[in-house]
C-alpha cells in the first residue's frame, strides 16, 4: 500500500487488518499521517521523488500488487519534488505534467517492473456513495438548480485532468478547484460571495478504474461546509468515496447539508 494524506490510507489499513491481510506500507513523508507507524506492521517512508527507492522497497519485499491510498497534493508534485533518476525519466516523457499523466507514467514503470496496481478502494467498496439521497434533507429546488450547473461544470475539470470539485452559488460558478484541493477552493470561494451560501460539487475522472485520483469526502469536507455557508454536496455514485460514512453524514444532518449521489454524467472509459 502506498500511503499518501489523509483518513482513507488508515482505513484501509485496518480493514486489511480485520480481514487478515499482512500489508507492507510505504508512506510518503509529509504526506501520510504519522499515526499509520502505530498500525502498519511493515512500513517504510519515502520522499515524493524517490521512484528508485519505491521500487527496491517492493521488489525487497516480493511485493506484486500495490494499492494507491489517499492524495499527494498536486501542488507538491508540481513544486516541491526532487526526483531521482527514475522519476526524472517519467516527468521528461510527459506531454503533460497533469496527476493522470504523471502516475501512468509510473504505472508504467512499475508495470515494466512487474508490479501492478489495483483498484484503490479494493478494501472499501461499503465506503464508496451509493446512488440516491444520503442525507434527511434533499437539495432545495434553489440547491437542484446549481447542482445540475456544477455537475455539467466538474464534469469538463474533471475530464481534462484539472480539478475535481466546483463551488457554485446563484446558477454561477464562483470557484473551480486546482491544485490547492477542495477546502482551500470553498475558502476562496466564500470570500467572493459576500455570505450567500455555495453548493459543491465534486466529479470523478469518469475512467472505468479506480486505480487513483479517487474523489474523497469526509468529516473535514462536512466541517469546511459549516464553515463556508455550503449547504449542499453532490458526488458521482460509485466512484466518490465518504471516508466514515456514518459519522459524516450524521454531522451533515445535524448540520441540515443535504448530500446526494448522482449517477455519473460521464460514461466510464480506460
Amino acid at each position: 500500500m502506498i500511503a499518501g494524506n489523509g483518513r482513507f490510507p488508515l482505513l484501509a489499513l485496518e480493514t486489511a487488518q480485520r480481514e487478515g491481510h499482512h500489508v507492507v506500507v510505504v508512506a510518503i513523508e509529509n504526506e501520510a499521517a504519522p499515526e499509520i507507524a502505530a498500525i502498519a506492521p511493515s512500513l517504510h517512508w519515502i520522499n515524493i521523488g524517490q521512484l528508485g527507492k519505491l521500487i527496491d522497497i517492493l521488489k525487497r519485499e516480493n511485493i506484486s500488487e500495490v494499492m494507491m491510498t489517499g492524495q499527494v497534493k498536486h501542488v507538491s508534485i508540481f513544486s516541491s519534488i526532487t526526483p531521482d533518476w527514475r522519476l526524472l525519466k517519467v516527468l521528461t516523457s510527459l506531454k503533460e505534467k497533469n496527476t493522470a499523466g504523471l502516475i501512468g507514467g509510473v504505472q508504467k514503470v512499475l508495470r515494466d517492473e512487474g508490479i501492478e496496481l489495483v483498484d484503490s478502494t479494493r478494501l472499501l467498496k461499503p465506503l464508496l456513495a451509493p446512488e440516491g439521497v444520503l442525507t434527511r434533507r434533499k437539495p432545495d429546488k434553489e440547491e437542484e438548480t446549481d447542482i445540475r450547473y456544477g455537475r455539467r461544470i466538474a464534469a469538463v475539470l474533471a475530464s481534462v485532468d484539472i480539478g475535481q470539485s466546483v463551488a457554485i452559488s446563484e446558477k454561477a460558478c464562483v470557484a473551480a478547484e486546482a491544485m490547492e484541493g477542495t477546502d482551500a477552493m470553498l475558502r476562496r470561494a466564500a470570500a467572493l460571495t459576500n455570505g450567500k451560501p455555495l453548493r459543491l460539487v465534486k466529479a470523478s475522472r469518469g475512467r472505468a478504474h479506480l486505480l487513483f485520483d479517487v474523489p474523497v469526502a469526509g468529516l473535514t469536507t462536512i466541517e469546511t461546509m459549516v464553515e463556508t455557508r455550503t449547504t449542499a454536496l453532490a458526488v458521482d455514485a460509485g466512484r466518490t468515496l465518504l471516508l466514515d460514512k456514518d459519522e459524516m453524514l450524521r454531522r451533515a444532518n445535524e448540520a441540515n447539508i443535504a448530500v446526494v449521489a448522482y449517477s455519473p454524467l460521464e460514461p466510464a472509459t480506460e
